[in-house]
């Protein structure tokens, strides 16, 4: 019969005296049973009924599987090992936490050892770890209690880290802080695994660093790669490369999941070539067996983007090789690395392939392909894709339309062009800014206006400013050449209300100044000195050269009045220079003298050479040899041929007119040769030689002019040279004394009289460049 054990208190015991269940010995456990105590009991043993059999003085406590405290019949047996466990989890159970549970636990008959703790703690149910923190809390108090790794390990495997992360880090800190936390690796571990792995960034990486100052090497694999796949997780790739190399610094081997985690993440934070270090290593690593798809594909997307292209198509035939199937990203990342990198034909061979292993390219693909296709100038591939893009469901972006619209208006394709640019309207697509640029520079191009005054009212009407597209295209059609095209497009431009710039509309009135129309001309001058620009001298200078080539009479008076328009002050002094001295109130001298005055020589030095120049050739050609002698004078005494005249003592004298016009190039031979005339004469210096620089253009024509007068000069390649001696015997002819001073008025000079307003148009065959009958001929 199966007796049950009662313990009948002391009166001492009943008056609150705390039992001792543990005997100490050290810091170990107890290995046998403890030494017998002093007798404080009365063991009274019962029968099923509760009727009392026997009883002894006294006892000590008895040990679980050791001492007989249960009777089968007549004899004694042990409570075994695993029954004294079940008693432990079943009062944890039953109280679960607090003062009945300690009351519970410190009332039985037997005291607990820390290995029956473990087995009673293990027996519990892992769903509800109430239970396993009140056990161990209540041991934690009892003298025999002695910490251990299972124990603790359990114990931190059992805490949900979403609830009980104070516990978890409290039981972190105890152990950290015993003598020797190298004895608990396993607690360590779990710790940080639980942390880790439940997304609790901030206490698993504090426990990390932790373990690290203190030198802990224990740290394993699993607790690595928890912590590494939730730094990665979280976007930490720089704290999981500080992981990764404390991983390799405590010499903890990498399995499988770490070089999952590590290789991706490498490349993608730019550290390809440890990436690749780490992928051959992975490769050759024993027990590890082919590296996944997901690597494969991170390290060719990685390596096309990096432009390692070689490397990249490397990897992807390995990849192939081993047996993966390739992905549409793989795939996609190859293509756009060779497309990107100028490699089209080997991008599109790929492409093909992709095509034939039944891979769709996605949407991204076949856009980038389509727009590099057309790019290369290959736009019949292009709009075969582009068509095959529609056929399977993708609905082209504005940029595909875009690039194609443009590429074939840059082609100058005009009807594919605009093919698409109407499809694009048809399917809703805003075309852009660049796209009408494209278009209508395009169909400028190719002078079709009036579908480009269209599209350009379509551009309007979609909200682009439309005065700059408008303006670029008038310079399309001044630049080509295209005056009546240009005007046309400028009244189009009015009508629209569309305004230009200045610029543009000098650019037009020279373009029409150049092909002879003039009447179209001095409107356009009109409208810019209307919209407060300024007619500077070199425009007025311009004007005047188209007069002096002039032939026609009515297109020279057409010229005269668009001076008048210009409304410059060179017009008044032209119209000043031809007056006689009663209207002028100066003599000609002054008159000139006090325009040059007036100009700024540092803004305009020199558009003033280029009025000399057109002004003296101007007055050559009507036989204005004073007023042009004045004009030189003058432009001498300010410096803009400063280096013209060179007198080098008794050595040499020389004139360079090579940088002058024919007419400034007579005027300046003239009047220099006059000056050496009266140096020779009257101060009697005489140089050894005399040259007059023309260079090959005006050779012939001031050799022409001396010829006439029985001159000393030998003609050369570039230069009229003269001894000095024949060139004085020369001055003193009579007929060179008549030609180099020219100071009594001609007729012609009377005749002058009429120019008041405007200049005169003079006989047809007075106008050629042949040299002037006044200057072959005397006064």
């Amino acid at each position: 019969m199966l007796l049950r054990v009662g313990l009948a208190r002391s009166a001492r015991l009943r008056g609150g005296a705390t039992p001792v269940f543990l005997a100490r010995r050290g810091r170990g456990l107890s290995s046998g049973p403890p030494p017998d105590p002093e007798w404080t009991d009365t063991v009274e043993y019962l029968d099923e009924s509760g009727g009392l059999l026997s009883s002894a003085p006294g006892a000590r406590p008895a040990v679980p599987g050791a001492d007989p405290t249960i009777l089968s019949g007549a004899s004694a047996h042990p409570l075994p090992r695993p029954a004294a466990a079940a008693r432990l989890a079943a009062l944890a159970l039953r109280h679960r936490s607090g003062a009945p549970l300690s009351a519970a636990l410190s009332a039985l008959p037997s005291a607990p050892d820390p290995a029956l703790l473990l087995l009673a703690a293990a027996s519990l149910p892992a769903s509800d770890p109430v239970p396993l923190i009140s056990l161990v809390a209540w041991a934690r108090l009892q003298p025999w209690f002695v910490p251990s790794d299972d124990l603790s390990s359990l114990l931190a495997s059992r805490l949900p880290p979403a609830t009980h992360s104070s516990e978890l880090l409290a039981l972190f800190d105890d152990t950290l802080g015993l003598p020797d936390p190298a004895a608990f690796p396993k607690t360590l571990n779990a710790v940080v695994s639980a942390l880790a792995t439940n997304g609790l960034l901030e206490p698993a990486f504090y426990c990390f660093k932790r373990l690290r100052d203190a030198g802990f090497k224990g740290l394993e694999t699993p607790a690595y790669n928890a912590l590494l796949s939730l730094l990665l997780t979280r976007g930490l790739a720089f704290k999981a490369f500080e992981v990764l190399d404390e991983m390799a610094t405590s010499g903890c081997a990498l399995d499988e999941g770490t070089y999952e985690l590590a290789v991706p993440a490498l490349a993608r934070a730019g550290r390809i070539d440890a990436a690749r270090k780490m992928f051959d290593e992975m490769k050759q690593r024993e027990g590890i067996g082919r590296p996944p798809a997901g690597v494969y594909s991170v390290m060719v997307d990685v390596l096309a983007k990096a432009g390692r292209l070689d490397a990249a198509m490397g990897m992807y035939r390995e990849m192939v090789a081993v047996g993966h199937r390739v992905s549409t990203g793989v795939s996609t990342a190859m293509v756009e690395g060779l497309v990107r990198s100028g490699k089209l034909d080997a991008g599109m061979e790929l492409w093909e392939e992709m095509r034939r292993g039944g891979l769709r390219p996605n949407f991204g693909l076949y856009t980038m392909v389509v727009e590099a296709n057309a790019r290369s100038g290959r736009l019949d591939v292009a709009a075969k894709l582009f068509g095959d893009m529609e056929k399977v469901g993708f609905f082209p972006t504005p940029a595909t339309y875009a690039c194609l619209v443009e590429m074939h208006a840059s082609a100058g394709q005009v009807d594919a062009a605009m093919r698409l640019y109407h499809s694009m309207a048809n399917a809703g697509t805003r075309p852009g800014l660049s796209t009408f640029t494209a278009l209508l520079t395009m169909l400028a191009n190719k002078r079709m206006l009036d579908l480009a005054a269209k599209v350009l009212l379509e551009m309007k009407a979609s909200g682009f400013p439309i005065e700059v597209t408008a303006s670029d295209l008038l310079m399309i059609y001044i630049k080509d050449g295209s005056t009546d095209l240009a005007l046309r497009w400028l009244r189009f431009m009015g009508s629209a209300g569309i305004r230009t710039n200045n610029f543009i509309i000098r650019q037009l009135f020279e373009s029409c100044m150049k092909t002879g129309l003039y009447d179209s001309a001095r409107p356009l001058l009109e409208t810019y000195v209307a919209g407060a620009a300024k007619v500077d001298l070199i425009l007025y200078t311009s004007i005047l050269a188209h007069l002096v080539r002039c032939q026609d009479e009515s297109s020279e008076r057409a010229i005269m009045d668009i001076l008048s328009a210009s409304k410059h002050k060179a017009h008044d002094f032209m119209c000043g220079l031809f007056t006689g001295p009663e209207q002028r109130k100066q003599p000609v001298l002054s008159f000139v003298r006090e325009f040059f005055q007036g100009i700024d020589y540092d803004v305009e030095e020199s558009a003033a050479r280029y009025f000399v120049n057109v002004l003296l050739n101007y007055l050559v050609l009507m036989g204005q040899m004073n007023r042009a002698r004045c004009v030189w004078k003058v432009a001498y005494e300010n410096k803009l041929f400063a280096k013209a005249i060179v007198f080098d003592q008794h050595i040499a004298w020389s004139l360079d007119v090579r940088s002058l016009s024919v007419g400034a190039a007579l005027v300046a031979t003239v009047h220099t040769l006059h000056r050496f005339r009266k140096r020779m004469l009257y101060y009697g210096v005489v140089p050894r030689r005399i040259k007059l620089v023309t260079g090959p253009t005006l050779k012939m024509v001031v050799a022409q002019v001396l010829a006439s007068l029985e001159s000393p000069f030998e003609v050369s390649k570039v230069v009229l040279r003269a001894p000095g001696d024949s060139v004085l015997e020369w001055f003193k002819k009579p007929i060179v004394q008549q030609f180099l001073l020219n100071e009594i008025p001609s007729k012609a000079d009377v005749l002058m009289h009429r120019l008041n307003v405007m200049f005169p148009s003079s006989a047809p065959e007075a106008r050629s460049l042949y040299i002037p009958r006044s200057l072959g001929m005397s006064r």
